[in-house]
């Protein structure tokens, strides 16, 4: 059966203004889907969660390609992420199924952690420069090995947020890789946090539809809106200022964690 007559055209707007802001931003869809979800439709965080997860693994996988293709990939610290995140996935997944992710319990925990990840992400787009500019004070007293070492134990980091939440690929993890690799061109620093994406988001999405947490018809319908956004948002974004993007963002993130959290 064609799943067209369900599809939500609501559903599909939502994906369109969230892939328009993320072509602009480079912020991970999660940070602005999740929430749009559970905040205006009312969809249980659960579901939203392994739904999103699903579609941002979907759009990243066109943008790995892009930026495969432009040679803007630095697979080594994507393998090394993917070593940390892959397994922290699989064991998120094994602890998150000994519990009824569609009750109201479950629910309150996933908004928590939502909201909270939420203020993290927003914090990292404001004190972004300074991370930066900290990150170049410690690089040099910094040994290789204990690089490789922090990037495989921030990718677990970021498979267990990602699992629970779907946010933290995007600006948590751009911000991470400023702090280890701030003499990485930031084109590639971008195109590595997007390729370890793929790996860390289809295997989360995959466990939740597994788990019964994946909604086929709302999946189909963002997609269909935030194709075109992303395409035009990143053809518009040569002419919006960067900063004040970040600044506007980073304020609607901080006022919808506040309101998952508290």
């Amino acid at each position: 059966m064609s799943l067209l007559p369900s599809i939500n055209p609501l559903y599909s707007l939502s994906g369109f203004l969230v892939g328009f802001l993320v072509g602009q931003t480079g912020v991970g869809g999660g940070s602005l889907m999740t929430p749009l979800l559970v905040l205006l439709f009312g969809i249980h965080p659960a579901t939203a969660v392994g739904t999103d997860l699903l579609y941002a693994g979907m759009t990243k996988s066109m943008g790995t390609l892009v930026h495969g293709l432009n040679k803007t990939v630095d697979w080594r610290v994507t393998g090394r992420l993917a070593c940390g995140s892959v397994p922290a996935t699989m064991l998120a997944l094994a602890i998150i199924s000994q519990f009824d992710l569609n009750s109201s319990a479950a629910g309150n925990v996933i908004s928590t952690v939502l909201g909270i990840v939420l203020l993290l992400t927003a914090a990292s787009l404001v004190f972004r420069s300074r991370i930066v500019a900290l990150a170049e004070r410690l690089t040099p007293s910094r040994r290789p090995s204990r690089t490789a070492a922090l990037t495989v134990l921030t990718g677990a980091m970021l498979g267990m947020l990602v699992t629970v939440s779907s946010i933290g690929a995007g600006a948590l993890g751009v911000t991470a890789l400023l702090l280890l690799y701030p003499r990485l061109p930031t084109a590639k620093i971008v195109g590595s946090d997007i390729a370890h994406a793929v790996p860390l988001t289809l295997v989360a999405g995959m466990g939740h539809m597994a788990l019964g947490s994946v909604d086929v018809v709302l999946l189909v319908s963002l997609l269909m809106g935030s194709v075109p956004g992303i395409a035009i948002g990143s053809y518009v974004s040569a002419w919006m200022p960067d900063a004040v993007l970040r600044m506007l963002l980073a304020a609607v993130l901080t006022l919808v964690g506040g309101r998952l959290v508290f």
